[in-house]
């Protein structure tokens, strides 16, 4: 074989730009171009998944490095296996985050307001904002190798999937499960917009808890400003402590302002144990007390507006913000003395905005929601989408499975307490609502905003025909377009023919994301794919954890902990990023990351280049690459083909199983272990150049899903037809048991005669006899020029002696015996006192570290990976005193 000889160093700044260019020209990204050009079989079952779509605005961090780095191993086993593979990129529009950013940009370079723009110009300037941010992440994806169509790219918020979203909407409107009501919101006073409950962030602050007299009960509050409207007093109906008090009864008493008439509520939903077992409720502003207010047909009245400033009802305090109300409102209510007791540092969870850090003010506001308990026919049965989302998974008969499978306890816990989705976001950004209103002159208010009741309305995929239509202002939740991803992306919603074309690839074969939005994206696609399609979006579920530092912490700023992928790309190479992300990596449990594992995953992406280039340098004369197995002339030989099958086999499996840490694990033992440790030093003694390169080809391919870049740079330099990307995946054969047997009893000997030499500080250069007691004869002298070069011996089968010399060590493995005469070499005395010393140091060294391990305190309070570590530790120190006690044992039968 004639090829460019590899340089000594793989430098990957060299290398990956214009081999990711390669496979982009090749077009095999595309699963039609593989199929058009035979590398992948119209008879396989396709693999398909889609890019969970990045915001528009973001930047490549771990996560989406970690990301991108499992999705492509995935998707290039998939593409080597010959199955038509599809991966689907796109981004995301992601509304309130990037209208807020560009607002904040806005606002520090122009000192413009989105109101001094007009919502045309706004949205103008956020498409070029967006276009110019998504090539940027388009850029850092290429970067991490990730082989995604790029023909097939979509964005949320394009033409495409703007009819969709219409053709969704009309769909669930016509059905009734999209509808319109005045109903309890997440209100973000800074944002000016409603948030859904996964967009509210739950946050643990300390503040005064305040104990209030409210005729003859005691209540408890940490918001005083909201207890303006509060005329029910609610009790749970079992509770002896009111039994005198009757539902419905009224009571007169003082209140902040002036006398009150209040209203006794018995309630189940009352626990009895907390405080003195008796609230008065804000309906307008509590989801709790919303919720008890509909049961009991309640009056609801508003204390608070849409800016945080306190309205009418407040009195005095009318008009006041009320984060500095709270306190003028506590001083009056001393001042009449009905404040009891005021506890300090309470500490409660406070419901934040995520996008915009603000306290949120629930409100009673009209807007769109998707009923999810609202029953439609689906098969001739009545169903809703949340018994749809539950019966999605495997364990409820669906067809979707979740990695790991204790996320489904999650799931199901999220899905049952699932309330209506509300859709309608009060900014300029995002798919507008697909409903048009012609007034009736009998519009009324809400909140200070026209409400159009009594308006004729319209809901369809386009304007309607006629005057006077406007169209609903508000636009929808960001998660309403990418719950459609997983078909929206095929042509379902805009191009019919183009969605029967590809449908093939639906549901999809995967989503992999973290498990953190389990249920702000993977739930709500599981939603919409099984009411409009009947059908669910994707068959597994592929949870990863954070990325953690080195020492398990959290990357944060102000830990200064946090790794730019492209810094890490930049000094050690995209393949040892992405080796160090799966090595250790399971479903659902946090990984870690820092120099060491990115220095060792450089190491090893570097071992595999020498090795590479040592076995193409051996055989550049030789041999061309073939897809056929060379004969094997050895029992190396057969024993190393073994090997390999058996390799092949584990890793298939595991990745066929989404195992990746396991297979990793599987390969990287066999490369460096079995080929590196063994079979290349064996094939200096026995040469076989044809198998040897055939090893190496079976092995870049096994690595390429992991580390494309540096596999595909050695695989350019063995003149393969076929760009290793599309290469087919090895295929495993069956191994003979007796001959693997046989080599392991061989290896086994070769190792401890070695051992013998470390343990005893025999030179390497040193004379070994070994005089051969018995074994099987032709394994044997088919195998004794290997075991004496090996093992640096020379064997003598002279039996003239019938005991063993005195100084000699014995060995039995399998079917040898023999004995090493060490008369010469090794002082045993001092041989005995050093072991003897050694194994005491050991002991009491393993002794304390085991007294501070089991140390319940210690196991409290030590950081997890200070644990982990000193657990290694003790685990290296039983077996070094194992290796120590076998070794004393050894000289002193020497000695007797």
């Amino acid at each position: 074989m004639n090829s460019p000889e590899l340089s000594k160093t793989y430098t990957a700044t060299e290398w990956e730009d214009r081999l990711y260019q390669a496979w982009l020209e090749s077009g095999y990204f595309n699963p039609d171009i593989c199929l058009e050009k035979g590398v992948a079989a119209s008879t396989a079952e396709p693999f398909s998944m889609v890019l969970p779509p990045p915001n528009a605005t973001g930047t490549l961090h771990t996560g989406s490095a970690a990301m991108l780095a499992i999705e492509d191993t995935f998707t290039r086993f998939a593409r080597m296996q010959g199955r038509p593979t599809l991966w689907l990129p796109g981004t995301d529009h992601a509304a309130i985050a990037t209208q807020s950013k560009v607002e904040r940009l806005l606002w520090e370079e122009e000192k413009l307001t989105r109101y001094d723009l007009g919502r045309e110009e706004l949205l103008r300037r956020i498409g070029v904002f967006v276009e110019n941010n998504r090539d940027t992440m388009k850029n850092q994806m290429r970067k991490m190798g990730s082989s995604l169509d790029w023909s097939r790219e979509a964005f949320t918020f394009d033409e495409k999937r703007h009819q969709a979203v219409y053709k969704a909407f009309k769909t669930m409107y016509d059905d009734g499960i999209i509808f319109r009501g005045d109903r309890i919101v997440n209100w973000d006073p800074k944002g000016q917009t409603t948030i859904s409950d996964d967009e509210v962030i739950y946050k643990e602050e300390a503040s005064q808890f305040y104990y209030l007299k409210y005729g003859p009960f005691e209540i408890a509050t940490a918001r005083p400003e909201t207890k303006f409207g509060d005329k029910y007093v609610v009790m749970h109906p079992d509770d002896t402590r009111y039994a005198d008090y009757a539902h419905g009864q009224t009571i007169e008493l003082e209140w902040i302002n002036s006398p009150i008439t209040a209203t006794v509520i018995k309630d189940t939903s009352i626990d009895m144990e907390f405080g003195t077992g008796v609230m008065t409720i804000t309906p307008w502003h509590s989801m709790v007390d919303f919720e008890i207010a509909e049961r009991h047909g309640l009056d609801k009245e508003q204390i608070i507006d849409l800016e945080g400033k306190l309205l009418p009802i407040a009195g005095e305090f009318a008009g006041i913000h009320i984060k500095e109300a709270r306190a003028k409102i506590i001083a009056k209510l001393e001042s009449k003395g009905l404040v009891t007791k005021i506890e300090e540092n309470y500490v409660h969870q406070v419901a934040t905005a995520e996008r915009t850090g603000e306290i949120i003010e629930p409100q009673i506001m009209r807007q769109w929601f998707v009923g999810v308990d609202r029953e439609f026919e689906r098969d001739g049965q009545k169903t809703t989408l949340k018994k749809l989302m539950q019966q999605a998974i495997t364990s409820r008969g669906g067809d979707i499975t979740i990695l790991p499978e204790r996320f489904e306890k999650t799931y199901f816990h999220w899905i049952d307490n699932l309330r209506d989705w509300c859709i309608s976001r009060q900014i300029w950004y995002g798919h507008q609502i697909p409903v048009w209103y012609r007034s009736t002159k009998t519009h009324d208010t809400l909140n200070g905003v026209e409400g159009y009741r009594g308006e004729e309305i319209f809901c369809g995929t386009e304007a309607p025909e006629g005057d006077d239509w406007v169209q609903d202002p508000d636009t929808l939740d960001t998660w309403f377009s990418s719950a459609l991803w997983s078909f929206s992306t095929l042509g379902w919603g805009y191009d019919d023919a183009l969605w029967e074309q590809q449908k093939q690839y639906h549901p999809t074969t995967l989503i992999e994301s973290g498990y953190d939005i389990l249920f702000f994206w993977m739930s709500r696609m599981i939603l919409m794919s099984t009411y409009l399609l009947g059908e669910v979006p994707f068959k597994t579920i592929y949870l990863h954890g954070l990325v953690r530092d080195e020492e398990g912490r959290k990357m944060s700023k102000s830990l200064d902990n946090i790794l730019d992928p492209l810094d890490v790309i930049k000094d050690y190479g995209t393949d040892a990023l992405r080796l160090a992300l799966v090595s250790g990596t399971t479903p659902g449990n946090d990984m870690r990351i820092g120099d060491e594992k990115l220095t060792n995953s450089r190491n090893f992406v570097n071992k595999l280049w020498n090795i590479s280039r040592y076995v193409i340098t051996l055989t550049k004369d030789g041999e061309e690459i073939t897809s056929t197995q060379p004969e094997t002339k050895t029992l190396a030989d057969q024993w190393i083909l073994g090997q390999l099958h058996e390799t092949i086999q584990k890793t298939t499996y595991h990745l066929s199983n989404y195992q990746l840490s396991l297979a990793q694990e599987t390969l990287r033992d066999f490369t460096l272990n079995d080929f590196a440790d063994w079979y290349l030093e064996i094939h200096k003694v026995e040469k076989n150049n044809p198998l040897l390169l055939f090893l190496l080809k079976e092995l870049l391919k096994l690595w390429h899903p992991f580390m494309p870049f540096v596999t595909e740079a050695i695989w350019s330099h063995l003149d393969a037809p076929t760009l290793l990307l599309v290469t087919r995946w090895p295929q495993s054969k069956q191994a003979t048991s007796s001959t693997s047997n046989e080599f392991e009893q061989l290896r086994t000997l070769i190792t401890r005669i070695r051992n013998i030499r470390a343990t005893y500080r025999i030179a390497p250069k040193a004379p070994l006899i070994g005089i051969l007691y018995t074994a099987t004869p032709e394994v044997f002298e088919s195998n004794r020029f290997l075991i004496e070069k090996m093992a640096s011996l020379t064997f003598t089968t002279s039996q003239e002696e019938s005991t063993k010399n005195p100084g000699s060590i014995s060995l039995i493995e399998g079917s040898f015996t023999l004995s090493l005469n060490l008369s010469s070499l090794v002082d045993f005395s001092a041989e005995e006192t050093r072991l003897i010393k050694e194994l005491t140091e050991t002991n009491h060294f393993l002794s304390g570290l085991s007294a501070r391990l089991d140390n319940p305190q210690f196991r409290n309070n030590a950081p997890a990976q200070v644990i982990e570590a000193q657990e290694k530790t003790r685990k290296e120190m039983q077996e070094k005193i194992i290796a120590l006690n076998t070794a004393l044992e050894e000289v002193k039968i020497a000695l007797a």
